[in-house]
């Protein structure tokens, strides 16, 4: 059965059907690594691909049904997040691997997120890819709070993004050019900022 036209397709599919998947959202990624999301079309990915169009047109309807499934497809790997024994070396480890798939050219990354501000169904999906990033980065936070490196009340989105974003914001957002210890000195800032009191969880309303 056809998934519904304002859905994701259905995850994880076997045999034929999973390798045609594979190969058309590879040709995504390389298509829109070329040519960007305004260069996007089903024709191309189809002809890139070496699969019949109306197969593609079926099964993903238009392009940003596309840009959602490889959105969707990153979301169901095994990455982890790194675990070096301490705090302050995930987050750099993190900001790495981060760094490295923004820096590289052509960057799927800042090309996906790029089409998601043309793409409400990409949007939906870059949504819950950044969703389900964040939850598995958590594992970092916990991981700090059973060595006592933090405070137990610590909040963890709000430390892993302040860990991250510096380097979203001036590789993506300003287009500056990479400098060698952005990903460690937002990694130690954001280490050390709870000592100060930072990240703490609000204390729960206590009525009288």
């Amino acid at each position: 059965m056809n998934p519904p036209p304002n859905g994701p397709p259905d995850r994880r599919p076997g045999g034929r059907t999973a390798r045609v998947r594979a190969q058309v959202l590879e040709a995504v990624r390389a298509e829109l690594g070329e040519h960007g999301y305004e260069g996007l079309t089903m024709e191309g990915v189809a002809a890139r691909a070496g699969v019949h169009r109306t197969t593609v047109y079926r099964r993903w309807q238009d392009v940003g049904g596309l840009l959602a499934d490889v959105l969707d497809a990153a979301g169901e790997d095994d990455w982890a997040p790194p675990d070096t024994g301490s705090l302050r070396g995930d987050l750099t480890a993190l900001n790495g691997e981060i760094h490295d798939s923004l820096v590289v050219r052509p960057s799927i990354p800042q090309a996906l997120m790029a089409a998601s501000f043309r793409s409400a169904r990409a949007a939906n999906a870059q949504q819950r890819l950044w969703e389900d990033r964040y939850q598995r980065c958590e594992a970092i936070v916990e991981r700090a709070v059973e060595r006592g490196e933090l405070p137990p009340d610590t909040a963890a989105r709000p430390l892993l993004i302040a860990a991250t974003a510096p380097l979203y914001h001036q590789l993506v957002l300003l287009r500056t050019s990479s400098e060698p210890h952005l990903a460690a000195q937002a990694a130690t800032t954001a280490a050390l900022a709870p000592t100060a009191g930072a990240f703490a969880r609000p204390a729960p309303d206590v009525e009288p």
